[in-house]
């Protein structure tokens, strides 16, 4: 199984809604990750946030890309000495949060320029870092409870907020800060292409808008229906949604639609071609 954010947070939110066990009326921390992650047997019955993460890694093929530690503190560290940590959210990244990143963890799985979406163990529906069970949560993307990211070293590369990652091999910026002013054409929707690809209007299917289209601030009904269809092929990696405003999780989404064509490195970046939008037959609104 090739190394992918896709695929990590299948296995995070396919865990949404499990819970702890429990002594007479109390949570009591014993769970199934402890005994199922290799070196991490000893924290059963103690807080597995972190324990959950290496989990999931696990899991999902992406062992090695993660820390195996019970430990947010040591979770940091592991990642500041491979240098690939952030302040900025990451798609599939580990968030931590509180002073130096110790109080707990989760997995970043969507991004907007105000939150992020999140799937935590051992948290609860307030977002206490002691909880019961395993969350979909939603937080305020600035609160100075957000420590910071550690950058998985996804195969497939992976989609992150940072600028300073632009020119980084294996790493798609997608800043999620532009407004539609910032865009060209001032946001409004590009003209078809009018070369012989991509024509995309035969049986009443969207024609492709462009590659320019798909830029941060961009909203439409377009990218509504594209991510509808996105769905429909079993290429989600939607946390809510889809919805009008293009976001890394459609980037994500097209990216594994790209996959599944069988396109790879500089075709798979999760920017639509006229080929693979033509492909993906997104219905005319």
């Amino acid at each position: 199984m090739s190394s992918n954010a896709a695929d990590l947070i299948r296995v995070a939110r396919d865990e949404v809604g499990y819970q702890e066990g429990r002594s007479g009326s109390h949570w009591n921390n014993i769970q199934k990750y402890s005994p199922a992650v290799p070196g991490l047997e000893w924290s059963q019955g103690e807080a597995w946030c972190a324990t959950f993460v290496a989990w999931c890694a696990r899991q999902s093929g992406n062992a090695g890309l993660f820390p195996v530690t019970a430990s947010c503190a040591e979770g940091v560290a592991w990642f500041r000495d491979r240098d690939r940590f952030t302040d900025y959210p990451v798609i599939g990244g580990q968030v931590f949060y509180g002073p130096g990143g110790g109080s707990h963890t989760g997995i970043c799985v969507a991004y907007t320029s105000s939150t992020i979406t999140t799937v935590e163990g051992n948290t609860n529906d307030d977002g206490s870092s002691e909880g019961d069970g395993v969350y979909l949560k939603t937080r305020d993307r600035k609160s100075s409870w957000v420590y910071g990211y550690g950058v998985p070293d996804f195969a497939d590369g992976v989609i992150l907020a940072d600028p300073q990652w632009r020119d980084r091999q294996g790493a798609v910026y997608f800043g999620q800060e532009a407004s539609a002013a910032d865009q060209p054409n001032g946001g409004a929707r590009p003209q078809a292409d009018s070369g012989g690809d991509g024509g995309g209007s035969e049986g009443g299917y969207e024609p492709f808008p462009g590659a320019d289209f798909f830029q941060d601030g961009q909203k439409s009904d377009v990218i509504t229906r594209m991510g509808e269809r996105l769905v429909a092929e079993g290429c989600s990696a939607y946390a809510e949604g889809p919805g009008p405003e293009w976001s890394g999780a459609d980037l994500e989404s097209f990216r594994n639609w790209q996959h599944k064509l069988g396109d790879s490195g500089s075709d798979a970046d999760g920017i639509p071609g006229p080929k693979q939008w033509d492909a993906l037959q997104v219905p005319r609104g």
